[in-house]
């Protein structure tokens, strides 16, 4: 698929075929194109958690739903065949940039305009979600809810020093709704570009 294509179809996927799972040769690219992205001093302060069977998404599911209601959206996400977590890693970056040819020694947070290593594995996400549209499936990214980061941690062993950024669904499309923002319609580039000055 020419890349422009792969740009104009990709959206969040909200409903996938339970019954088709991710063959193992997509899902290595979609992993190996994560690795891809850029990352400020080629920290790779990333990490993909991969949860495939049905138990291991099952226990996904129970520690980071917040909500016992119904919610036909979070029941159409739930048939995913495979989900993928994408963690960042602040000490990488402190630690390159500690190095010799980086030079900042005192590993001060405050040092960094925005955490990189948020953007970075955002980046990763970024190119997991393009690949999936390459691949003929579909994706949908979307967060932890912050107060289930405990128990999420605890239900997989996540080590603290690793921050969900977010989830991507992954699966054979099957028939959604599509999400009533997109009315919204794309803002004009004349609304958001700058050329020169403000």
């Amino acid at each position: 698929m020419e890349f422009q294509e792969v740009v104009r179809r990709r959206r969040m996927v909200r409903n996938y075929d339970p019954d088709r799972p991710v063959p193992p040769e997509v899902l290595e690219r979609i992993l190996a194109n994560a690795l891809r992205a850029p990352s400020a001093g080629f920290s790779q302060g990333w990490a993909f958690l991969v949860l495939e069977s049905a138990e291991e998404r099952s226990r996904y599911w129970e520690a980071t739903v917040t909500s016992s209601e119904p919610d036909p959206w979070l029941a159409d996400v739930q048939r995913a065949p495979l989900l993928i977590v994408a963690l960042s890693h602040r000490q990488a970056y402190l630690d390159r940039y500690a190095a010799p040819d980086k030079g900042w020694t005192d590993k001060d947070d405050s040092r960094w305009p925005v955490p990189y290593w948020h953007i970075d594995t955002g980046f990763a996400a970024l190119l997991m979600l393009l690949t999936v549209v390459d691949e003929g499936l579909g994706a949908c990214f979307f967060g932890v809810p912050p107060e289930r980061i405990p128990g999420f941690r605890a239900a997989f062993g996540v080590p603290d020093a690793y921050v969900p950024i977010g989830t991507l669904s992954v699966g054979y499309r099957a028939p959604d709704r599509k999400s009533p923002s997109l009315r919204r319609g794309h803002r004009p580039l004349a609304d958001v570009v700058h050329r020169g000055t403000w």
